[in-house]
């Protein structure tokens, strides 16, 4: 089984352009006409937005003149099962792990 990654490259490619900070992007933006604030442009740069304004988006591939995959990079990983420890059998999802209950001993006089 088979998943897909995506890889963010904002940052990367902001660097390859000599863009050091995340404000450096605020003023290309606003030229765009992509008004955003230093607080969502940073967390832009800093992580995989969970969804982006196709508007953005085209602001961004124009500031740094990439195109949407140079941006946005999809990856297939192949997808492991975790061998649950102690147990000797398969974890298939998130919910099958449980915390083992500790063990309390008072010490032996």
């Amino acid at each position: 089984m088979t998943t897909k990654t995506i890889t963010w490259r904002l940052r990367t490619l902001m660097a390859e352009r000599g863009m050091f900070k995340t404000t450096d992007l605020l003023e290309p933006l606003k030229a765009e006409g992509v008004a955003l604030s230093r607080e969502q442009v940073f967390r832009m740069v800093t992580q995989t937005p969970q969804r982006l304004n196709v508007e953005v988006l085209a602001a961004l591939c124009t500031i740094l003149d990439c195109t949407p995959s140079d941006l946005l990079v999809l990856e297939e990983v192949a997808a492991r099962r975790a061998e649950a420890t102690g147990t000797g059998g398969r974890i298939e999802d998130i919910g099958d792990l449980r915390p083992v209950p500790a063990r309390v001993q008072r010490p032996k006089p």
